[in-house]
């Protein structure tokens, strides 16, 4: 197995759709985090099991070039923030309709 670190094998579009799966991929788990406290074992498992199906997607593109390991980081930073955001900004929503 050929592992590189360098820009000639890297691809931009490979890596921005990287960003764009790991967004969902980190979405996905802290939708999955909320589910299990919550304890919807439905809706966890479902998220689990489609959070692990795209997983693969970026370990088969990182395995040949470590570079890509940058926008799975960028892509899982925003994801995360971007559901976390938006939670809390539910919850302040439903608290204020019921204050």
């Amino acid at each position: 197995m050929n592992i590189t670190l360098s820009l000639e094998g890297f691809n931009i579009l490979t890596a921005l759709i990287l960003i764009g799966v790991y967004i969902v991929i980190d979405g996905l788990y802290a939708h999955y985090t909320i589910q299990i406290s919550k304890r919807r074992p439905v809706a966890a498992a479902t998220t689990s099991g489609l959070m692990h199906f795209l997983m693969a997607v970026g370990v088969l593109n990182y395995v040949h070039n470590f570079l890509y390991v940058i926008p799975l980081a960028i892509g899982s930073w925003i994801g995360t923030y971007l559901v976390v955001r938006h939670h809390h900004t539910k919850e302040s929503v439903i608290a204020n309709l019921e204050a």
